[in-house]
């Protein structure tokens, strides 16, 4: 969108937020680079420049504006609707991978060479990876500076820093403000942040409208004992990160989510947030979704009604598959039940003073290792089971936000017991396709009798071509005329 710029300008003037992530505008008097929202006054339209990343700005020359914190703006929604090369790139460098990793690792995870990504990032994002993962550690240690009360040297650190000289020399590059300028400067906000010993709080941006209602009922209702809960309002559940553990709780509020980590290696914060925003779909562009399926008339009072929808993710896509096999052809309830005794067998204790969570899900290759005799299931469910984990286990499917959607699909449609639904919801909630549909489900066909829609499958999927390339929140809004407890905040 950055080239557009008579579109640009307009959204500048406007100061429309809904662009906010989309592309910055750089100010080649002030040095200075904005989200499109800024309250500050318009600077001059021959002194707009715009690019499409903040990592592009930083490389360039320009500063963060203050006012505006642009480095805090939800990310581009496109990186997460599309799956060719570059999106997966995106996706893989805000998981931390360049940093764990560095490009030779990036570029093999998505096999091209290290010259081949470096060209089409730059392409496309107006820098490379290292940029792009340098801005990311620059935006991790603002939160750390001005959410927490860590020395320094252990921001540096958690923020993915090699050194300290270079965590001071790239936050007064990236900021105009030291460090410690930067705390000081913050002490107000961060004062309404609420301060609980071991935990950092921290709020999560996202693009307006958004409808909690589904998304944090599914994540509650289905919520496998141990591993998640509903608690005090926020949606907590354990995670199995690179360095180490921890507890998350995500609370939605109207302007922002609230959320408070609890890690056992600060260096897995920003893999963390990212995993976070993953789940709760924030950077999905909530406007361009809603225009698309208001344009079926049948579509649009369910739009209107509550728009916003956003799709329940997940934060780990191997533990999803393996809950979606556990909830072939079972009520919610029970595929809790099945999960809740895998997790208590073989998932890994963790502490949480906080709450009631007690184990992270039990890992493909932990699950690999038992004895399917002990799986009370069908034997042909038990069969479907035990080649996915073994599958999982051996690295023969990767499953993930680098996944190419429609190989993945394949290779799950080659599985002893997976049908189109099995694999489109782990196409919709592990792989994060925005366009994955379920015209099999029984919620989806009752929706759509209901409302007028063809309910047999091959005919509602040709009615739906025109919804494309957003059916997975067409279907949120069909499951949302049912009166299931995934449509409901938990009281």
């Amino acid at each position: 969108m950055h080239t557009d710029t008579e579109r640009c300008v307009r959204a500048v003037q406007s100061k429309d937020a809904r662009f906010d992530g989309w592309f910055f505008t750089a100010v080649l008097t002030t040095r200075i680079y904005c989200r499109p929202s800024c309250p500050a006054v318009p600077p001059k339209v021959e002194n707009m420049t715009f690019l499409p990343s903040a990592a592009a700005c930083q490389q360039a020359g320009f500063r963060a504006c203050k006012r505006c914190r642009p480095d805090t703006s939800p990310g581009s929604p496109e990186w997460n609707a599309r799956a060719d090369a570059v999106a997966r790139a995106v996706r893989l460098i805000q998981d931390g991978v360049v940093d764990r990793e560095g490009v030779p690792g990036l570029a093999t995870r998505l096999g091209y060479s290290t010259r081949q990504v470096e060209r089409q990032l730059s392409a496309e994002l107006g820098a490379g990876p290292l940029a792009l993962a340098r801005a990311q550690r620059a935006q991790t240690a603002r939160l750390l500076i001005e959410t927490s009360e860590l020395p320094m040297a252990d921001v540096a650190f958690a923020a993915g820093f090699s050194s300290i000289r270079t965590f001071n020399d790239t936050v007064r590059e990236v900021f105009a403000l030291s460090p410690s300028e930067l705390r000081q400067r913050s002490g107000k906000a961060d004062a309404r942040l609420p301060r609980i010993p071991g935990t950092i709080s921290l709020r999560l941006p996202f693009r307006a409208p958004l409808t909690p209602d589904n998304l944090f009922g599914h994540l509650a209702a289905t919520a496998v004992p141990g591993v998640e809960e509903w608690r005090d309002g926020a949606y907590r559940r354990t995670l199995r990160l690179p360095y180490g553990t921890g507890v998350v709780a995500l609370t939605p509020q109207p302007d922002h989510i609230g959320c408070r980590l609890a890690l056992t290696d600060l260096r897995d914060l920003t893999i963390a947030i990212s995993r976070c925003r993953w789940m709760l779909d924030l950077d999905a562009d909530p406007e361009a979704v809603d225009e698309q399926l208001r344009s079926d008339p049948l579509l649009a009072p369910l739009v209107d009604k509550s728009p916003g929808r956003r799709v329940p993710r997940t934060v780990d896509a191997a533990e999803f598959a393996v809950r979606a096999v556990l909830g072939q052809q079972v009520s919610t309830a029970a595929a809790r039940t099945h999960a809740a005794r895998l997790v208590t067998a073989h998932g890994e204790p963790v502490e949480d003073p906080l709450g009631g969570l007690t184990h992270l899900f039990p890992s493909p290759q932990a699950l690999a290792a038992l004895d399917p005799e002990s799986l009370a299931m069908p034997r042909t469910r038990r069969t479907t089971f035990t080649t996915l984990v073994a599958a999982l286990a051996d690295g023969s499917l990767p499953l993930g936000i680098d996944s190419d959607w429609e190989a993945a699909r394949a290779q799950l449609s080659a599985l002893p017991g997976f049908g189109p639904w099995t694999t489109e919801i782990i196409a919709m909630r592990a792989l994060g396709d925005p366009d994955a549909f379920l015209p099999s489900d029984l919620g989806v066909r009752r929706a759509a009798q209901g409302l007028g829609l063809p309910s047999t499958p091959s005919a509602l999927t040709a009615r739906a071509a025109a919804w494309r390339p957003w059916r997975a929140y067409a279907v949120q809004y069909l499951w949302a005329t049912d009166d299931h407890a995934i449509n409901h905040l938990p009281a």
